[in-house]
């Protein structure tokens, strides 16, 4: 048997491991896009978290305009008004 194929099965062991190591560790490996893919999970939960939050807000600006009963609420809660003939009892705890 000549040496010919030792050298070549030696050849592509080392191509298949270089190979191997830039898959699993290197440049845009998949350790990277495993991270990549936990990122935008995270991501997608904030946006959720971020438009419902909008919503909220979107559905209480609509209130605020369409009527005075929320910006009468409002104004007693947030900054302890009362209507004029109104009398106020605070209870101490």
């Amino acid at each position: 048997m000549s040496k010919a194929p030792f050298w070549l099965f030696f050849a592509l062991c080392l191509l298949l491991a270089g190979l191997q190591y830039r898959l699993w560790l290197g440049d845009n490996g998949l350790a990277e896009i495993r991270a990549l893919q936990e990122q935008i999970a995270e991501q997608k939960g904030e946006n959720e978290r971020l438009l419902e939050r909008n919503r909220i807000l979107e559905a209480e600006v609509l209130e605020l305009k369409s009527g005075m009963e929320t910006v009468e609420e409002r104004a007693r809660h947030e900054l302890g008004m009362v209507k004029e003939g109104e009398t106020l009892y605070q209870l101490a705890q």
